[in-house]
C-alpha cells in the first residue's frame, strides 16, 4: 500500500490529475474512483494507454506493474493528498458556501481579486467531496490566493470540506430553504452552513458577514468579522438601482462616502448581496474601487445564471441553473417590479424538498396570485396539484409543443427552475 507521503512525492513530479479515463493528461495521475454504477479500477489500464503515467487503484486484482499504485481506498487517498498539498502550499484560502448565489459570488470575487493577485478558484460547481480536492490539487506556486466553493445537501458536509481546504477566511452568501430532503429542516441548513464560520473561528481567521442578513448575524462570532451590508448603517454597504433589469450597484465606505458605481451585466437586484460580498472581499485585500468597478462591469454571467438574452422575438431573463423556495421568491418578486410590458413567467418545479415540496410549491402559487402575474406557465408534477389558475405542463416537451402552436412574441420572459427541468431548451422557441 502506498502512503500519502509516497503519493505526494509522485504527484509533485506529475501534478496533472484525472478521474476520467477518457480524459487523461499526458504523464498525469488517474484516480480510479468508484460510483453507484461504475468502478474506476476497471478503467485503469485504459488510462495508462491514454497517456497517464500512474494509476491509483484500490483493487489488487487489477495491479500489473509499478505504474499501478495500490491504496486502501481511492477517494480517501485523493482527499488526503489534496489536504496534504493544501498545507504544503500554505497560502490564503477563502471558503465560500451558501444556499443561493455562491457560484456567482465566487466568480465575482475571483474577478475582483484577479485585478491584483493570481487567483485559483473553483471551476463550475465542483464543490463537493470530489470537486474540492480536485481543485486543491491544482494549486501551484504561481497562485497567491484561492477561493474554494463548498456545497452541501446533508448535515456535516461543510465541516468535512473545511477539514480538506482549511480556509483562512469564510463567506456565507445566505441561508435559505434548499435540499430540505437531506437537511430535513431549515434549521439544519443553517447549522450546516455555519460549520464554515466555526472552522474559521477555530483557527482565528476572518469571516465576511452580510449584516443585513439576520441569520448570518446570529451565526457570526463577534471576533474577526469583516462586515458589509445591503442597506445603510454599516461601514461598507451598497444599494441597487431599481430602474434597470441589469443590476447597477452603488457602494459606500465610511458609512456614507460614495465609493463607486458599477453597471453590471447581472440580471436581478437579488444579486446585490453577491456583488457586495465581492466588493467587501476586494476592499479587504487592497483592490482599489476603480479596479473593483472594472471587474464587476466586465463580468459576464454564464451557465444560465442571471443572463439577459435578446432574441428576434423577445427579451429573456434566464436563471435556470438552480431553484429553491428562497431563490424562486426573490426572482419572482424582482421580475414583478421590472418596468416592462408583456411580462411572462415560465417556472420549472423545485427538487429535493422532500416533505416540504407540496407546501413550498403552494406558497409560490399564492405569491404569483398576490403579485397578479397575468401570464405564467408551470412545468413539473410538483405543480400539478398546486397550479392555481395557471396552465401546468408535465414536461418541457409539452410546453415546447404548445409554444410552437402559440408563439410568444414582444414579451419579457423569466425562465426560472431547477436544473432538471432543462428550461434552456425553450430558448430556441422564444
Amino acid at each position: 500500500m502506498h502512503s500519502i507521503e509516497s503519493l505526494y512525492s509522485i504527484f509533485c513530479t506529475h501534478p496533472s490529475i484525472s478521474t476520467d479515463s477518457r480524459n487523461c493528461p499526458k504523464d498525469g495521475l488517474f484516480f480510479a474512483l468508484k460510483g453507484p454504477n461504475f468502478d474506476g479500477n476497471r478503467y485503469a489500464e485504459s488510462a495508462l494507454h491514454a497517456g497517464c503515467r500512474y494509476v491509483i487503484v484500490d483493487d489488487p486484482s487489477v495491479v500489473k506493474d509499478e505504474r499501478y499504485l495500490l491504496v486502501f481506498d481511492v477517494l480517501t487517498a485523493l482527499q488526503s493528498l489534496a489536504k496534504h498539498h493544501r498545507r504544503q502550499w500554505g497560502k490564503t484560502i477563502i471558503g465560500i458556501t451558501g444556499t443561493n448565489g455562491k457560484t456567482t459570488t465566487k466568480e465575482l470575487m475571483a474577478a475582483v481579486l484577479g485585478q491584483k493577485q493570481t487567483v485559483l478558484y473553483t471551476q463550475g460547481n465542483l464543490n463537493n467531496h470530489i470537486g474540492v480536492p480536485l481543485t486543491l490539487l491544482k494549486l501551484n506556486e504561481k497562485h497567491q490566493l484561492a477561493i474554494i466553493e463548498m456545497g452541501a445537501n446533508h448535515p456535516g458536509e461543510i465541516k468535512a470540506l473545511c477539514a480538506l481546504a482549511d480556509p483562512d477566511y469564510g463567506l456565507i452568501t445566505n441561508v435559505g430553504k434548499a435540499h430540505l430532503e437531506g437537511f430535513k429542516t431549515f434549521e439544519g441548513v443553517i447549522k450546516t452552513k455555519g460549520e464554515l464560520y466555526e472552522h474559521v473561528a477555530n483557527k482565528n481567521g476572518h469571516i465576511f458577514v452580510n449584516r443585513s442578513n439576520p441569520y448570518l448575524k446570529t451565526l457570526a462570532k463577534k471576533q474577526n468579522i469583516l462586515a458589509y451590508a445591503t442597506e445603510a448603517g454599516s461601514d461598507i454597504w451598497g444599494e441597487a438601482n431599481a430602474e434597470s433589469p441589469q443590476l447597477i450597484v452603488n457602494w459606500y465606505q465610511n458609512y456614507n462616502q460614495h465609493a463607486g458605481t458599477a453597471h453590471t451585466q447581472l440580471i436581478g437586484n437579488y444579486n446585490l448581496e453577491n456583488a457586495m460580498a465581492a466588493i467587501r472581499v476586494g476592499m479587504h485585500f487592497g483592490v482599489d474601487n476603480a479596479s473593483i468597478k472594472q471587474a464587476l462591469e466586465n463580468y459576464h454571467p454564464s451557465n444560465n445564471r442571471s443572463q439577459l438574452l435578446k432574441t428576434a422575438q423577445n427579451t429573456l431573463i434566464v436563471d435556470a441553473y438552480n431553484a429553491n423556495p428562497t431563490s424562486m421568491m426573490a426572482a419572482i418578486r424582482n421580475f414583478s417590479q421590472l418596468k416592462s410590458e408583456n411580462k411572462v413567467l415560465i417556472l420549472g418545479s423545485m427538487k429535493e424538498l422532500g416533505d416540504h415540496s407540496e407546501s413550498e410549491h403552494k406558497n409560490l402559487i399564492q405569491e404569483l396570485t398576490q403579485l397578479e402575474m397575468p401570464r405564467v406557465y408551470l412545468i413539473g408534477q410538483e405543480f400539478a396539484s398546486n397550479n392555481g389558475d395557471y396552465p401546468c405542463y408535465d414536461s418541457i416537451d409539452a410546453l415546447i409543443e404548445f409554444i410552437q402552436s402559440n408563439p410568444i412574441k414582444d414579451s419579457t420572459i423569466l425562465l426560472k427552475g431547477s436544473r432538471s427541468n432543462q428550461l434552456e431548451r425553450l430558448i430556441p422557441y422564444l
